[in-house]
């Protein structure tokens, strides 16, 4: 399954939603911490990454945390791994 950067925002984008149904995502900066910008904890974070495996078959181990802390590293990180 081959996907764009803009097919993966989209999800990321629905998954984020289900976590933080109050918060206007079009404000979320690219490059902004998403446990911050969506004032999420630690345990809502973990279940979102749950949701990008269940939805995009990508399991993000939490060596990779670090990695994808904002919306854009996180859609790189998965563009590399989504194949």
């Amino acid at each position: 399954m081959t996907m764009t950067q803009a097919e993966i925002t989209s999800v990321l984008q629905e998954l984020l939603h289900k976590i933080a149904p109050e918060v206007d995502l079009a404000r979320v900066e690219p490059g902004e911490s998403l446990r911050e910008a969506l004032d999420i904890d630690s345990f809502d974070f973990v279940n979102f990454l749950g949701g990008i495996h269940d939805k995009l078959g990508v399991d993000v181990p939490e060596t990779d945390y670090g990695k994808v802390r904002t919306l854009s590293q996180l859609v790189n990180y998965l563009s590399a791994r989504i194949k």
